[in-house]
């Protein structure tokens, strides 16, 4: 008797604009069951970390800024944070405390802009923000509210929305006066109830059952919700023991990264193993630092109780979520915290005597790490005797991330195939719904995903490799590049 012939599905999403990038995903099912998942990132490389040697130790913070338009504070603290740290300067009190702001700043705007536009209609049944808004129209406008007063209190402190241009080495080129920052607090006060009433709405989205058993890795600071600062602290999925951190000198000794054939972006691991950064890390580890409010939030949205401050793997109280799809709940938990922690922080303001410590160039290596919005972003940079770079590397979220994502898609099918889905739409479907859960940040633009998934009923399984690919709009191809 013969080998039954393999035959292979195509599914294509020609426009998936609710993730932010140029990515494939290959899906390979043999006899039923999926044996892999690869996220292939195809466009191309940016090469920051090469063209930032050579400048001057004053420029990562602008430079790096660029590489994201959603969360370019992210970028700029931890740059700044690195360089400092090479340069043995130490940057405290209310410049600590506005750059603390700036960044509640950019939760709120980037964390919104996730949960309103790009992953509430996945629970809603609507393929986009545009179908959303004709049926749940004052939730949207909401969202869009939200998300322009966190675009505000980033105007205000960093010169501009988008790629802000105020801050500095040592802080910023000005601060504001008191006078300044009192209407960004009128605006907060209104947000603080939106960000309530968005803790509410989220609540009631009906969440499929589902588990990530990546370990969790998130910034943890002693008193306070880690945000611009902390020591990288690692939960794992398949220990009940309190969360252990390590000095962030340390981070590319237990983080490593490495060239995989089917994308042009790095595969991290953590220790050996896939793990994952962001709000349910964050949650995890941090969440008993919470303020009372959000606390509050957390228990009225069906968190529960975050774990303790030394740590649980468990159920019931105390328990860490490890469910993606409610990832979306702790992100509007973290919107409310963070409106409630800009109005803190400008109820408690006095303008400095200078806007900026001078931070002297000098031959070193420095280190820096914050939370942005989608997870851990660490940065590190060399400089020699006249303060110029001779070696940056940057370790975005995403590329923590991705190992955990790969083997959250290939969970999700999977769990489709055996309650007998087989349509190709809703495999598809399947698919974004899990990639959007971790809000993937590819690049800074939002294009397409094209999916391939083979079918292999008998005979070797074949693989097809991403490769160049063709915008149905645009017309224009991304290949496959080695590197960055």
């Amino acid at each position: 008797m013969s080998e039954p012939t393999p035959r292979s599905r195509v599914l294509r999403v020609p426009a998936l604009t609710r993730v932010e990038g140029e990515t494939a995903l290959h899906l390979r099912i043999h006899d039923g069951t999926v044996t892999e998942a690869r996220l292939a990132i195809y466009e191309p490389p940016r090469f920051f970390e090469a063209f930032l040697r050579g400048r001057a130790h004053t420029e990562p913070p602008d430079l790096t800024s660029r590489i994201c338009g959603i969360c370019p504070v992210a970028y700029q603290m931890s740059a700044c944070r690195a360089i400092e740290d090479a340069c043995g300067v130490t940057v405290d009190g209310q410049l600590a405390a506005l750059r603390r702001l700036l960044y509640c700043g950019e939760w709120i705007e980037s964390q919104t802009l996730h949960i309103h536009l790009l992953h509430a209609p996945d629970f809603l049944g609507h393929d986009d923000v545009i179908g959303l808004s004709r049926t749940h129209r004052e939730h949207v406008e909401r969202g869009l509210r939200l998300k322009q007063t966190g675009n505000a209190v980033v105007e205000l402190l960093g010169g501009r929305a988008i790629h802000p241009v105020n801050v500095r080495l040592g802080g910023f080129h000005r601060t504001p006066t008191r006078a300044e920052l009192r209407p960004l607090a009128e605006r907060l006060r209104t947000a603080l109830d939106d960000a309530w009433d968005t803790v509410r709405w989220v609540a009631g989205f009906d969440f499929p059952e589902a588990e990530c058993d990546a370990d969790f890795f998130a910034l943890a600071e002693a008193g306070t919700y880690a945000i611009e600062s902390g020591i990288p602290t690692v939960l794992r999925h398949d220990e009940p023991l309190a969360p252990r951190g390590f000095p962030l000198r340390d981070f590319c000794g237990h983080v490593t990264e490495a060239q995989v054939p089917y994308s042009t972006a790095l595969h991290s691991r953590l220790d050996g193993r896939r793990h994952l950064t962001g709000s349910l890390a964050r949650w995890a580890i941090s969440g008993h630092l919470l303020s009372p409010t959000a606390l509050e939030a957390a228990r009225e949205a069906g968190l529960g109780e975050p774990p303790p401050a030394g740590g649980a793997a468990g159920t019931g109280h105390g328990a860490v979520c490890r469910n993606p799809y409610r990832s979306i709940l702790v992100r509007a938990v973290e919107v409310l915290y963070a409106v409630e922690e800009a109005l803190r922080i400008i109820g408690a303001y006095e303008r400095p005597g200078r806007p900026y410590v001078e931070v002297p160039a000098r031959a070193g290596t420095g280190h820096g790490a914050t939370e942005a919005p989608r997870g851990l972003l660490y940065h590190r940079y060399a400089l020699d005797d006249a303060g110029r770079v001779t070696d940056a590397v940057l370790v975005p979220p995403t590329a923590q991330n991705q190992g955990a994502i790969e083997e959250d898609l290939r969970r999700a099918v999977q769990a489709g195939l055996d309650r007998g889905v087989e349509s190709e739409a809703e495999l598809t479907r399947l698919c974004e719904r899990s990639v959007r859960n971790h809000d993937p940040c590819i690049s800074c633009s939002a294009h397409f995903l094209e999916l391939d998934i083979e079918r292999t009923p008998g005979g070797p399984p074949r693989l097809r490799r991403a490769g160049a690919r063709t915008h149905p709009d645009t017309g224009k191809q991304n290949a496959v590049v080695p590197g960055r």
